[in-house]
């Protein structure tokens, strides 16, 4: 029996002169942006965090930082950006009466058309 494989769906349109983005999630929701937001979702950093979600599967956001070597607060943000993509999810748990949100990615491509 096959994987199936997961994918995140961009889709680029140009409207009157410029580009605009939609975002797909794995859900069914869309989420409009503009190609800015793509350039900023799109960085090196962001892909490298995405690899260390996915191969590392670390317990926390804390734990990413530390395995990409890079501050907590920085991390975080980026999360957040992801986050609201749909391409990282965060799991609580509680440890110690403390809350650890576990950044969970569960696709394994991103797939970007671009219609002229």
């Amino acid at each position: 029996m096959a994987k199936q494989i997961k994918a995140r769906t961009i889709t680029i349109a140009e409207k009157e002169g410029t580009f605009s983005s939609i975002f797909h999630k794995i859900k069914g929701t869309k989420k409009e942006s503009g190609i800015l937001s793509l350039r900023h979702l799109l960085s090196n950093e962001k892909a490298r965090l995405l690899h260390i979600c996915k191969t590392k599967k670390p317990a926390s956001i804390y734990e990413l930082a530390k395995l990409l070597g890079r501050d907590f607060k920085a991390v975080r943000q980026d999360i957040r950006v992801l986050e609201q993509f749909g391409f990282v999810e965060l799991i609580s748990s509680h440890k110690h009466g403390r809350e650890r949100l576990r950044p969970v990615v569960d696709a394994d491509k991103v797939v970007i058309t671009i219609n002229l």
